[in-house]
């Protein structure tokens, strides 16, 4: 059976260039195509167990190369995106697979946005799902700012779809940031898996379940790293640069193994003692490595000894001795020596079929060449003579030269076929006959109508319950108001909580009491305003209705919080006694005194309608949880219902106050009317900034 001998014409370069990388990602493209039409046309091999010849699988293929590194994976990613498994030892690194840059990409503009490169990665992304011309316009808001900064003043001009894209997108780099800062780093990496649905999209790629693998390798990572010394995403980042720099890598997950049906990859050496049915020998263009021999000052063989320079600091020269000329002759002997040996187990590998591949500048110049020289040499013996052996120093050069000796008799053995670099780019291009429409194209297809429609129904097909889905069993009256401040705004998913409306009871979870004891040493920080509305919620829970309060007791109690180390001493300074006594000398305040009972801080659960946060879902309910500030039965036996807040509200404008907590208040009337079994007489929100109550119509 002849062997093929695909030899393509390149551009540019010389034989003594380093390799072009685009080179050989087309050489790449080449073999790949070639396997893909094997497996398609389902080529004849010999089963010798079986002694049947049978349709070729991936498993009966190998590529060789001379040296893997920084080849193996072009090789490898071109398989791939022909859609066929493929096994390495040198796998695709890691840290550049499309699926971790992403991610890595992601993690350095939550740590720092400000970086243009790490952005447009992510915009670009299914993560952003920005395009080309989304990413022009957002530029044209300022051609001379950081992306970052057009990004928010792009919001201004562009049309609402962009609009509503790049808002989402910094929504969630927004709740990210946040995230990030008490969120240990594996949690946050999965939870953004979790978020862009990016973990589920890249299973549905090429090779998806070892993209899938890379993703989980990064999470199981970054869950060692933070069981080490350092931790957090600065210093995560950090680590993945140094492993950039020290050109090392975290190494890929694989779940191929090398006896699975698949196509391998591997270097010549490593196939010795090995066959395949099918072999691609390829990169046979690259040049053997003789630059030691050339360079080096001082060469050692173990049989001739040690070969030098000499050099003549008096006349400033250096030149060979007779000695480094003829050790730097035998180990170049013995480098070509061995380079013969190499391609002799390259070319006996394959059993049934060989295909060779490399490239070179321009053909008919070097086999011109190669024939000239062919020509002056004449055969020794029937050999090829040693000299031009010598001369030409690739495989590729060694094959053509033994086709310029052999001509008729090589050409019964191999076929030789020459392709340009457009020719291996129009084959890997799909080309459409722009003049067909595409009802023309269509009718070319038969339908089986039947068949259609029930995948129409299965792509269409919709839950009946599908709001019960998204609906949450449990949630807190805060994330309710989060949702949707009053009743005139149509809800949204909950989730993406809206942090600016957060009041200071909602924020209790991070409230003063739970911050480390290491934060609370740094005197210097200033407290935020939220942080100071806190602590005079703090201070008016903790008012007891039977005592006249004086402005000394207030100090001595606020005094008493700080001794106990219930505050630090910033945060006692920040405490406005002002702001309590304004409270002291409410109405409010003189009822709860007269009062029959007084009920704070109380936990509650009650069961409501979805359509509360849902009005398209009448079928489900939900149980909130949240804590009722304070109620009291007056004198009167009525039972009155307040809400303590501290935003920043101002004078003439409590109607806003009021439509901003109001669905909150009515669950809290909801829950005391059904506990205690009587009607809530009166509603209050009492402003801690304004200094007064407002009463709820």
């Amino acid at each position: 059976m002849k062997n093929q001998l695909p030899m393509k014409l390149g551009n540019d370069g010389n034989d003594d260039e380093e390799e072009r990388f685009e080179d050989i990602e087309l050489e790449a493209k080449f073999v790949a195509k070639k396997i893909k039409e094997l497996i398609d046309n389902k080529f004849l091999v010999y089963d010798r167990k079986k002694e049947v010849f049978r349709d070729i699988k991936y498993s009966d293929i190998a590529i060789l190369l001379r040296s893997t590194k920084n080849k193996a994976n072009i090789f490898e990613q071109e398989i791939i995106n022909q859609g066929m498994p493929v096994f390495s030892d040198t796998s695709q690194e890691y840290l550049d697979s499309i699926e971790i840059q992403t991610i890595i990409s992601l993690l350095r503009i939550i740590d720092n946005p400000m970086q243009d490169i790490p952005l447009v990665t992510v915009m670009r992304s299914n993560i952003g799902k920005f395009t080309d011309n989304d990413l022009v316009q957002i530029r044209l808001s300022d051609k001379y700012d950081g992306f970052y900064k057009c990004l928010q003043k792009a919001v201004i001009n562009v049309d609402d779809e962009l609009k509503n894209k790049i808002q989402v997108f910094l929504n969630n780099l927004k709740m990210w940031r946040k995230e990030q800062e008490y969120l240990p780093l594996d949690e946050l990496i999965w939870k953004i898996y979790s978020d862009t649905g990016f973990y589920n999209y890249c299973g549905l790629m090429p090779n998806g379940d070892i993209r899938q693998a890379n993703l989980k390798f990064l999470f199981e990572k970054a869950k060692q790293f933070e069981q080490a010394s350092f931790k957090g995403l600065y210093n995560f980042i950090n680590f993945i640069d140094k492993l950039k720099i020290g050109s090392n890598d975290m190494g890929s997950a694989k779940l191929i193994g090398e006896n699975d049906d698949v196509i391998r990859i591997m270097s010549i050496h490593k196939s010795k003692g090995l066959e395949f049915p099918v072999v691609f020998l390829s990169n046979v263009n690259k040049q053997f490595n003789m630059q030691n021999i050339r360079t080096d000052k001082i060469l050692i063989h173990n049989e001739l000894g040690i070969g030098m320079k000499y050099i003549n600091h008096e006349i400033q020269v250096e030149y060979d001795t007779n000695a480094k000329t003829a050790v730097k002759n035998l180990l170049e002997i013995e480098s070509i020596s061995e380079e013969m040996r190499i391609l002799y187990v390259a070319l006996t590998r394959a059993k049934e079929k060989l295909f060779i591949t490399g490239f070179c500048k321009d053909f008919n110049k070097q086999m011109q060449n190669i024939e000239n020289f062919s020509n002056i040499y004449s055969k020794e013996k029937d050999k090829i003579n040693p000299i031009l052996i010598k001369k030409y120093k690739s495989y590729l050069d060694w094959i053509l030269l033994v086709k310029s000796y052999e001509g008729d008799n090589f050409n019964k053995n191999a076929v030789l076929n020459i392709y340009t670099k457009d020719d291996i780019i129009k084959e890997n291009t799909e080309i459409e006959d722009d003049n067909e429409s595409v009802i023309e194209k269509l009718n070319k297809y038969k339908v089986d109508e039947e068949q259609l429609e029930k995948i129409k129904q299965e792509i269409e097909f919709e839950y009946k319950y599908k709001l019960s889905t998204i609906t949450p069993t449990k949630t807190s009256v805060s994330a309710i108001k989060e949702a949707f401040g009053d009743r005139e705004k149509m809800p949204t998913p909950l989730g993406i909580p809206d942090k600016e409306l957060i009041d200071s009871k909602s924020q209790k979870s991070q409230s003063l009491l739970a911050v480390p004891k290491f934060l609370k040493n740094q005197e210097e920080v200033d407290l935020t305003g939220a942080q100071k509305g806190t602590l005079i919620h703090m201070c008016m829970q903790r008012l007891n209705p039977k005592l006249n309060y004086t402005k000394q007791m207030i100090i001595d109690m606020i005094e008493d919080m700080y001794l106990r180390k219930i505050i630090s001493l910033k945060e006692k300074e920040s405490i406005n006694t002002y702001k309590i006594m304004q409270f002291l000398n409410s109405s409010i305040w003189k009822d709860m005194q007269e009062a029959k009972q007084v009920y704070k801080e109380k936990p509650f659960y009650i069961e409501v309608d979805a359509n509360t946060i849902q009005p398209e879902n009448n079928e489900d309910k939900i149980l909130v949880q949240g804590i009722i500030d304070l109620y009291y039965i007056n004198k009167n036996d009525e039972i009155i219902l307040v809400d303590y807040k501290t935003d920043y509200t101002e004078e003439g404008k409590e109607q806003e106050l009021i439509n901003k907590y109001r669905i909150q208040l009515d669950l809290y009337k909801q829950a005391l009317e059904r506990s205690l079994n009587k009607k809530v007489s009166k509603t209050y929100i009492y402003s801690v900034y304004l200094g007064k109550e407002i009463e709820l119509c």
